[in-house]
C-alpha cells in the first residue's frame, strides 16, 4: 500500500515510491529505495518531514549502539553535499526549541526519556559534523535569555566535532555528543531563579549551582542510551586537571579523556556566549585563553583539536579585528596560528597581532 508518511513515522524496511529532491538537480534518493537507519537520518539531516513510502515488514531492529554507529556514517555520505548556513540556522533552533520542551518537562519531575533526545539532536550533530567550517557560527547562534538550552546542545556539538577530530569512532563521538547535550539535565533540579540571575552568583548560590552535575548523574544512570563511561563523564565535566574542578577535586589520570572533551567543550560554549550578565567573547581569544591563562587544567591535546577546527584561519581572509576595524590576513605565524600579521582595511597599516597582544581576531567575515 502506497501512502505518505511524515519522516519521523518511518522505520527501517519501508520503500520509497519517489525520488527525494532538497533543491538539488538530482534526487538524494532515489524511487524503490529500502531505507535503512542510514536513509532516516539523512531524511531528517535535510530537513525532509514528508514522503511517499510503501508499507514492507521491516527487518530485525538494530540495536541503539549499532544505530549511533550507522548514524555518523551519514556525516561522511554527506560531507560533500552543502548544507546552506540558513538551513543549519533553521535546524539548531529547532533543536534548541525541542530540548527546551524536554527540560521543562525534567524541572516539573519527568524522567530523562534518553531515546527522545537522541532523536531530536542526531541529525544536528550529523550536520554540524559534515560542514566543520560552521562550528565557529556556533556563539552567534546562542540566546541569552535561553542560554541554558542553547549551551546544552552547543555542547553536544562541540563534542561530537572534537571527538571526530580526534579520531574517535563514530559510534563513540555520537555517544559523547549526546552526553554533552545531557550533561545539564541535573540543572532542572536547581532553584530556576539561580542560573536566570542577572548578576553574578553568591558563593552559596555558586555551591547549589555545582550541585547538577551530581544531580545529572543520577538522572541518567538509569538510561541504557548511555554507557557507563559516558554517565561518568557527565559526573566529571566540570572537573580539572590540576584538582580545581568540582564535585570531588579530582586531577589528572583520575579524570577521563571524554570527561576532558566534555569539558573543554563546555568552558568553550560558556565562554563565547551571550550571557545575562555578560557579553560574548570571540572564539578565537576564548582559545587563546584556554591555552594560556587555564593552562594545565585541560588536556592539550583535545585544546589542539578544538583549535584546529574553530582556529582555521587561512592567508587571504577578511577578518574583524577587537578594535573594530577590518584587515586581511597577510601571514599565519606557525607558533601563533590565532595571530597573524594582518593588514588594515583600507589604511593599509599592517598590523602583527603576534606583537600587539592588546589586539585580537573577533571575527573571520564571510
Amino acid at each position: 500500500m502506497e501512502l505518505y508518511k511524515n519522516t519521523s513515522d518511518l522505520r527501517p524496511g519501508i520503500l520509497l515510491k519517489e525520488d527525494v529532491f532538497v533543491k538539488t538537480k538530482y534526487p538524494i534518493m532515489r524511487k524503490d529505495t529500502e531505507l535503512t537507519p542510514e536513509h532516516l537520518y539523512a531524511l531528517r539531516a535535510f530537513g525532509v518531514t514528508r514522503v511517499k513510502v510503501e508499507e514492507r515488514v521491516a527487518p530485525d531492529k538494530l540495536t541503539d549502539e549499532e544505530q549511533d554507529t550507522h548514524a555518523m556514517s551519514t556525516a561522511d555520505m554527506l560531507k560533500n553535499m552543502p548544507i546552506s548556513r540558513e538551513t543549519l540556522r533553521k535546524q539548531y533552533y529547532e533543536t534548541v526549541r525541542n530540548y527546551k520542551k524536554e527540560f521543562m518537562g525534567w524541572r516539573a519531575g519527568a524522567k530523562v526519556d534518553s531515546a527522545k533526545v537522541r532523536q531530536t539532536v542526531l541529525p544536528l550533530l550529523e550536520s554540524f559534523a559534515s560542514q566543520k567550517n560552521m562550528l565557529v557560527a556556533l556563539n552567534e547562534l546562542s540566546d541569552s535569555k535561553d542560554y541554558l538550552y542553547h549551551h546544552s546542545v552547543g555542547v553536544g556539538i562541540l563534542a561530537a566535532a572534537i571527538s571526530n577530530q580526534l579520531g574517535y569512532p563514530t559510534g563513540d563521538a555520537l555517544q559523547l555528543g549526546l552526553a554533552g547535550v545531557l550533561a545539564d539535565v541535573g540543572m532542572a533540579k536547581i532553584d530556576p531563579q539561580i542560573p536566570e540571575k542577572s548578576a553574578f552568583l553568591s558563593r552559596e548560590e555558586y555551591n547549589e549551582v555545582k550541585k547538577h552535575t551530581i544531580f545529572s548523574f543520577q538522572m541518567l544512570q538509569e538510561t541504557p542510551l548511555l554507557r557507563k563511561e559516558m554517565k561518568l563523564a557527565v559526573f566529571q565535566h566540570h572537573e580539572r586537571l590540576d584538582g580545581s574542578g568540582y564535585p570531588r577535586g579530582d586531577k589528572s589520570d583520575s579524570i577521563t579523556v571524554y570527561s576532558q572533551i566534555l569539558a573543554v567543550s563546555d568552558v568553550f560554549h560558556a565562554m563565547t556566549s551571550e550571557r545575562i550578565y555578560r557579553s560574548k567573547q570571540s572564539p578565537y581569544k576564548v582559545l587563546e585563553m584556554i591555552k594560556e591563562e587555564e593552562f594545565g587544567k585541560f588536556d592539550i591535546k583535545i585544546v589542539q583539536a578544538l583549535e584546529s577546527l574553530i582556529g582555521n584561519i587561512s592567508i587571504g581572509a577578511r577578518v574583524k579585528l577587537s578594535d573594530g576595524e577590518i584587515g586581511e590576513v597577510m601571514f599565519i605565524h606557525r607558533d601563533s596560528p590565532l595571530r597573524p600579521l594582518v593588514k588594515k582595511l583600507p589604511s593599509g597599516e599592517t598590523v602583527d597581532l603576534a606583537a600587539k597582544r592588546s589586539l585580537s581576531i573577533e571575527k573571520v567575515l564571510e
